[in-house]
């Protein structure tokens, strides 16, 4: 994303940073009057007038009672005053998440509420040639059925796993899906007829955190998901950190354990994603389970009620046996030593936890709070805030659609 600058900009590039200031006012204020929007924004009165004229006749903006505030904060005394707000419904963007083995896609509104929602499984061995086509179909069927007219779709957002050149529009590398340079985006806009936007998965999520969830007004925000991998997203002042190359945020293949460490998927040895991903938890408690075949672990399971592995791993441990408590306990100790790395390095204000970390936050939340706080420097740990994320489920496609958002509405990149 270019940096923002209005020297040298001609009258139609002034005009859309104006614009864009107005709707990110609008965002986050809710009701809000014209003379709050003048002084919010820094822009003249006649400027205000002339834009929000322009989105009200658009249907992006309608207007509200609004009692404001007299002086001193104090509450105005008769008729409330007309104020502005969004129209949420007046525009729509769809994300997908491209998760390991997963697709999800949602059709979201402007406050990026989900309007409707699909989600389906792929093998993930199959060649990207045939997940791509699935990928339309989901995004085509989630439109269809969410009855929103087409024309008031922004564009797509796909938060894809592993290396992301967000630039370009391609995955670089997925080394969990075994992806390498796959042009998401020119091929999503050649079968879809729709701008798109790419970018990786969890550094979407922390930009959904950061317009739309516990992140809005935070400085410095780390999101940190665990499932199949393990990544980290960064927004620095409200802007998504890529890094020189992108790469940013790869804390999964950060080495933990240089000499003896398990082989990982990217080459190394002894990466954090061979400590405390998913499979790496399954794999211990199926073991842990074989080793005592009556105890409560390996009863939940050899439970066939449709729920994954990891749920059964966290039900155990919340029915109080002992193996999957101390499981993930000690997992739980490297995510701490993760973090305490990260807040040495970003020093951020919030960290928030998705994924099964999220899913399972009683159990890995304490500890790794405990160890961040413990080997993070000079107390720098006992200055952050960290909690799990409170989109759920909802944190990948919610962050994928704030991608479309940002980029064609609220941040309109290239205006």
């Amino acid at each position: 994303m270019s940096t923002l600058t209005l020297a040298g900009r001609n009258h139609h590039v002034v005009r859309s940073h104006n614009l864009r200031a107005v709707l990110n006012h609008l965002l986050r204020a809710g009701v809000i009057s014209r003379a709050q929007l003048a002084e919010r924004t820094a822009l003249s009165n006649t400027t205000i007038t002339h834009l929000i004229d322009e989105l009200l006749n658009q249907g992006i903006v309608v207007e509200a009672e609004h009692g404001g505030d007299g002086v001193n904060g104090n509450r105005r005394i008769g008729r409330p005053r007309t104020g502005l707000q969004l129209n949420p419904d007046a525009r729509y963007a769809v994300g997908v998440h491209i998760g390991i083995g997963v697709l999800r896609a949602a059709v979201v509104n402007l406050y990026a509420e989900i309007v409707h929602n699909n989600i389906v499984s792929f093998d993930p061995t199959l060649p990207v040639s045939r997940v791509l086509p699935r990928i339309a179909k989901l995004v085509e069927k989630t439109i269809a059925e969410s009855r929103a007219e087409r024309s008031r779709i922004l564009g797509v957002g796909i938060g894809a796993s592993g290396l992301v050149d967000y630039q370009k529009g391609v995955n670089v590398l997925a080394p969990n899906l075994g992806w390498r340079d796959v042009p998401l985006r020119s091929w999503m806009e050649s079968r879809l007829g729709l701008p798109v936007t790419v970018d990786n998965n969890v550094r979407a999520m922390a930009l959904g955190e950061a317009m739309f969830g516990a992140g809005r007004d935070v400085g410095v925000l780390a999101f940190v998901y665990g499932r199949i991998g393990v990544g980290a997203g960064f927004v620095i002042n409200g802007q998504p950190f890529r890094g020189s190359g992108a790469g940013a945020g790869e804390i999964g293949h950060t080495v933990m354990i240089p000499e003896g460490g398990e082989r990982c998927k990217c080459g190394n040895y002894g990466c954090l994603e061979t400590l405390i991903s998913e499979p790496v938890l399954i794999r211990e408690a199926n073991r842990l389970a074989r080793s005592k075949p009556r105890g409560i672990l390996a009863q939940h399971l050899a439970r066939d009620d449709g729920r994954r592995p990891i749920e059964q791993v966290f039900a155990a441990a919340r029915a109080g046996d002992a193996d999957a408590l101390t499981l993930i306990e000690v997992r739980a100790r490297y995510l701490g030593i993760a973090l305490a790395n990260l807040v040495n390095v970003l020093n951020p204000e919030l960290i928030l936890l998705g994924g099964m970390f999220a899913q399972g936050s009683e159990f890995f939340l304490p500890t790794a709070e405990r160890i961040m706080r413990a080997h993070a420097f000079a107390g720098l740990g006992d200055r952050v805030r960290l909690q799990p994320t409170r989109f759920g489920w909802r944190a990948g496609v919610v962050g994928a659609a704030s991608l479309a958002l940002s980029a064609f509405f609220y941040h309109m990149e290239g205006a």
